[in-house]
């Protein structure tokens, strides 16, 4: 059995941040014939809401001006409530990786670009410091995870264990800031995360994290649109964005997402399908229900 709750800690958050995120999700986009239409927005939330809003709200007004399409904000609380907005339809365009599954393929969300970068891996983790030395260590042992949504912190952590017969009891965080607060509360023993977010959380908690273990490469998320959006908005969008790194407006903004984070400098390229087929590899060989 592979038991699964979610963090208390994370369960309830302050009035503000319920405030903040409920001003980021309105209801529904605007007409996309409407000469003033508004665009929803819904990256995955792989930062709590205000860190995520702060990283994602100048790289949409500076892509809104540049491209003179309006977009807006759209965040649920968790990874898994944002996601839940894409599959209900309720928004336009996406920052995911959530999408890749032959199930949601088939909802004909179509990819546009990525951010550049090594590629991601799924990776297990603990402190450096702990007695955990290998992934046997974990058996029937607390592991928190970011949410059910989290394709590479999750789903490709979680199915390896389940390949190697390790039972573990799931605990989600909501976000990868939200699991690994669990690891370093004590509250759980390892967290499966993705190799980009476990460098940015070492860079700003300066937390020596050891790796039990790591997959294969899998590309970053992927800024995609909904089949619904005109064909022209979209591609002004994806003009807008792979366009920032060329001018230097655009060039401080990431600069300034990228510092939020403490991650590496980036830009966004044209990408396609092609571009995430180790995604549709991982699918292809995990049963849905070991997922």
């Amino acid at each position: 059995m592979y038991p699964i709750r979610t963090a208390g800690l994370f369960a309830a958050r302050s009035f503000a941040a319920l405030l903040l995120a409920a001003c980021l999700a309105p209801a529904a986009s605007a007409s996309a014939t409407d000469s003033e239409a508004v665009y929803q927005f819904s990256p995955v939330n792989q930062h709590n809401v205000q860190i995520t809003a702060s990283y994602w709200n100048p790289i949409i007004d500076y892509v809104s001006q540049a491209s003179g399409v309006t977009l807006r904000l759209k965040l649920g609380r968790t990874s898994a409530d944002t996601t839940s907005f894409v599959l209900a339809q309720e928004v336009d365009f996406a920052f995911t990786n959530h999408l890749f599954a032959p199930e949601r393929a088939r909802m004909g969300w179509r990819v546009l670009a990525r951010r550049t970068g090594a590629a991601v891996r799924s990776q297990i983790v603990t402190l450096a410091g702990s007695a955990v030395r290998d992934l046997k260590d974990l058996a029937d042992a607390d592991v928190a995870f970011p949410g059910p949504e989290a394709t590479v912190a999750y789903q490709v952590s979680h199915a390896e264990l389940q390949r190697r017969g390790i039972p573990v009891h799931v605990v989600f965080g909501g976000n990868m800031d939200g699991a690994f607060a669990q690891l370093i509360s004590g509250k759980a023993r390892a967290v499966g995360a993705n190799s980009q977010l476990t460098a940015s959380f070492i860079n700003r908690h300066r937390t020596p994290l050891r790796v039990l273990w790591q997959s294969a490469p899998f590309n970053d998320l992927a800024l995609m649109v909904s089949p619904r959006v005109p064909a022209a908005t979209a591609e002004a969008v994806a003009r807008a964005f792979t366009a920032m790194a060329d001018d230097p407006r655009g060039r401080r903004v990431l600069a300034d997402a990228a510092a939020l984070v403490k991650t590496a400098p980036f830009s966004f390229v044209p990408a396609d399908e092609s571009d995430y087929e180790s995604y549709r590899e991982f699918y292809g060989h995990v049963p849905a229900e070991r997922r």
